[in-house]
């Protein structure tokens, strides 16, 4: 008997075509139960007045939108980077979070510019009297579902009914671990304002978000908020919340500019050139909070990594720099401390006022505390062991 004779012969058996049948009627049942509790969180695609906005805009290409630089892919190389991951992709011991509590928040900050990190890319900004929240996490996963997905590796620092008074609640785009609904909705009962990216407004309509409490802007958008100027800037990056969703919402930074602050949040990018034009059009900003964290050399485009992120602080003309989007869940393959020791590094190579502050930490770039190693020191993959670079961007000049 042949081997094509052999396997006709195992399928018409009856118990084979039984076994199929349940694990095909069991993986149905999963997919359906799946989306069905994944359904609300997923979100809703825009349609109407708001598709035709977005159509108007610059970025909008055939049927999504896109970066002016394309962004490089390298498939077969991010599964097997999978098999080459860190031991340390996770915190073996709690993170030892600041938690000083929402008291200091009763005292403006002495030198008008505050910033607290609550972990990965939220971010508390107090600037010249206007307060501003960043792409707010408080808890859960970085998924749809509660049952699956990055966990966040410890509670918020601050709780979200003990935060201040806030003037606006910035979103840089709708990935999981940007936009989290049950989080957006407790914001929303507060009758907060929400800013977002252009089609991000529909997810935040489709969750109960009234309309007057949401503005969407395009790149380069100005709005003024509590007596600052509220700025969407360019980013290099993509958007999703489903398979067939992808890029069908804008991606953005924010710069603020108050009477006497400047502060640049940049938000998901990989490099691009363009961030020249931010500092000089935007610039100079007494602090950028720039994404460090979830690179790998297969997909350098969606974000900076720590030399690159250093680099780009440097185009946006940025005085003190901090480092946002690590620390509190895995997102890649690399050590979970490489970030801040890979910044650490470049910052003193290049000369740069740079903070670290644990996750709830406060501090006032005019008054730079003395850099503190609150994480473990671990094994790590330097610049020269896993280099990330960026496509489609020319060489950085000889410092």
């Amino acid at each position: 008997m042949t081997a094509k004779s052999r396997v006709v012969r195992l399928f018409r058996s009856r118990r084979v075509r039984v076994a199929l049948g349940v694990v095909f009627v069991s993986f149905s049942a999963f997919l359906t139960f799946a989306l069905a509790d994944s359904w609300f969180e997923i979100g809703k695609r825009a349609s109407g007045e708001r598709l035709e906005r977005m159509k108007q805009s610059p970025q909008w290409g055939e049927r999504t939108f896109v970066n002016p630089e394309p962004m490089w892919n390298d498939v077969w190389g991010s599964v097997m980077s999978m098999f080459g991951a860190s031991p340390h992709v996770n915190p073996d011991a709690p993170i030892d979070v600041d938690r000083s509590g929402a008291g200091r928040f009763a005292t403006p900050p002495a030198s008008g510019l505050r910033v607290t990190w609550l972990g990965h890319s939220t971010l508390l900004i107090e600037l010249d009297g206007a307060t501003f929240l960043t792409d707010p996490i408080f808890g859960g996963r970085a998924a749809p579902v509660s049952w699956a997905g990055p966990a966040t590796w410890y509670a918020p620092p601050i709780a979200l009914e003990d935060l201040p008074p806030i003037d606006a609640v910035l979103i840089s785009h709708d990935h999981y671990d940007h936009l989290q609904t049950e989080t957006i909705i407790a914001l929303a009962e507060t009758g907060v304002r929400f800013v977002v990216p252009l089609g991000v407004d529909a997810h935040l309509a489709y969750w109960g978000v009234p309309d007057e409490q949401v503005s969407a802007l395009d790149w380069w958008d100005a709005i003024p908020i509590a007596g600052t100027t509220l700025t969407a800037t360019p980013s290099r990056h993509a958007s999703g919340r489903q398979i067939l969703d992808q890029n069908r919402t804008l991606w953005a930074g924010y710069a603020i500019a108050g009477p006497d602050h400047r502060a640049y949040f940049s938000g998901d990018t990989g490099l691009f050139p363009a961030m020249d034009d931010i500092g000089e059009r935007l610039g100079p900003f007494d602090v950028t909070m720039i994404e460090v964290g979830a690179y790998n050399a297969a997909w350098p485009d969606w974000h900076l990594g720590p030399e690159q992120a250093l680099r780009a602080h440097r185009m946006v003309r940025g005085d003190v720099f901090m480092p946002v989007h690590w620390g509190m869940m895995n997102l890649s393959t690399h050590g979970w401390t490489e970030p801040a020791e890979r910044v650490r590094i470049e910052a003193e190579r290049r000369g740069t006022r740079y903070v670290i502050p644990r996750p709830g930490g406060s501090f006032e770039p005019d008054a730079l505390p003395e850099p503190v190693q609150w994480w473990p020191s671990l094994p790590f993959d330097t610049a020269e062991d896993a280099p990330i670079r960026a496509t489609a961007v020319p060489p950085e000049a000889p410092l």
